[in-house]
């Protein structure tokens, strides 16, 4: 974004709230009512105002020692965010109606006899400002509650996932997966660390983390090294990588820096103890059987996303017919590659989506925005014999928030 276009932006944005502004300063008969309506919305636009700058200013490269998000950071963005969705909606809402007025004026003019009263266009239904007003109002509320308590809402989704050719002794097995930390958005110590005492409390025998664990730089996740080695697991903790933690949204001045951030990327997974895949695989042991683990770096087929992602090269060292669990960070990998692949995967574990953190989802339904660039955005999918999970993200990204699609840790049982 430019300066041109950024500023551009501002004034558009100012222009949307002397709109708002003169509306509500007519609409509204009381002057104690007109005060605190004009009171709230300069108070909660100063905030946005600050928000949509430190937005603008967080594109450029970070050389100071914190790369994660603060509360005012996160707090004011928040709000920004909102606050514009609240605009948009009721200053839309306005114009139509007004457009409406104006549309039945010019027509009743027309249609005007001599001698009758002028048509009067300043009238404005007050009730039809109220209700303008109440609609824009109830997304607000919702995002408001998303940045301050939903982000950190983490919800477990339980499966249970029968499947013909898992052997006999993983029956009852029991995996934990989670995707999509993104480490520099983090702005509590404590939240996150209830999202790992929830993980331990399942007591998983296997984790599984689908990729990007940070946004852009690999220092991002430095702080919460030791809260995510924490993480406990019978039989190992895997991962394997995103789109972001490449460090391809990020100027970093020279070649040599982009591949020491890679290197402190891929010790900061052995320091929390995860056993990075990186188009490999590994095999668990129980009982006298075992299953293969299989790990693919990023592979997406939207956008400029990495494709770097080898799945015949993971499979090498996999017999044809064992059990496999593949970790795959864009699910988009699994349409375009995994289906079709002459090796049979029995389950993909996939992330990248987030359910765009925004949605509805009540028992038998769910939405989300992200249904509309993603065909599989969220949750289980079965085709030819073969599983994909979708995980819902445990941080998020962008928008500071979440709303009705939270933070997920997913435990999936075997049988």
């Amino acid at each position: 974004m430019g300066i041109a276009f950024f500023i551009g932006f501002l004034l558009v944005f100012l222009g949307i709230d002397i709109y708002i502004l003169r509306v509500y300063f007519r609409i509204l008969e009381s002057t104690l009512a007109r005060r605190v309506f004009q009171y709230l919305y300069v108070i909660t636009g100063i905030i946005a105002y600050v928000g949509v700058i430190n937005i603008y200013l967080s594109r450029a490269v970070f050389e100071n020692e914190s790369f994660n998000a603060s509360i005012f950071k996160n707090v004011t963005s928040g709000v920004f965010f909102a606050f514009f969705i609240f605009k948009l909606l009721l200053a839309s809402y306005l114009f139509i109606y007004d457009l409406y007025r104006y549309i039945k004026y010019i027509i009743l003019r027309i249609k005007r006899k001599k001698g009758e009263r002028k048509v009067n266009l300043k009238h404005r239904r007050k009730f039809i400002g109220q209700l303008g007003l109440i609609a824009a109002s109830v997304p607000f509320a919702s995002m408001i509650y998303g940045i301050t308590k939903g982000k950190y809402l983490y919800t477990v989704k339980n499966v249970n996932l029968k499947l013909k050719n898992l052997p006999d002794a993983f029956k009852g097995f029991k995996i934990v997966h989670i995707s999509d930390v993104h480490a520099g958005s983090f702005d509590s110590k404590e939240d996150v660390q209830r999202g790992i005492d929830l993980i331990n409390t399942q007591n998983p025998d296997a984790v599984f983390f689908t990729g990007d664990l940070v946004n852009n730089d690999a220092r991002e996740i430095t702080d919460y090294v030791d809260i995510f080695k924490s993480i406990n697991s019978k039989y190992g903790k895997f991962s394997c990588l995103g789109n972001h933690d490449y460090g391809d949204y990020k100027n970093w001045g020279s070649e040599e820096a982009k591949q020491q951030n890679m290197q402190l990327l891929f010790q900061q997974h052995k320091d929390m103890n995860f056993e990075l895949l990186n188009n490999e695989s590994r095999r668990i042991h129980k009982d006298g059987e075992f299953i293969d683990i299989v790990g693919v770096e990023n592979w997406g087929s939207l956008g400029r996303f990495p494709k770097i992602g080898d799945l015949d090269k993971a499979l090498t060292n996999t017999e044809n017919e064992s059990f496999k669990i593949l970790m795959s960070h864009d699910p988009t990998h699994w349409d375009e590659k995994v289906l079709e692949h002459q090796t049979h995967i029995d389950l993909t574990l996939s992330g990248h989506t987030h359910g765009m953190q925004f949605g509805i989802e009540i028992p038998g339904f769910k939405w989300s925005p992200s249904k509309f660039i993603y065909p599989r955005w969220a949750g289980l999918y079965e085709e030819k014999n073969q599983f994909l999970y979708v995980n819902r993200g445990f941080g998020f990204l962008g928008f500071p928030g979440r709303v009705g699609i939270w933070p997920e840790i997913t435990v999936i049982e075997l049988s």
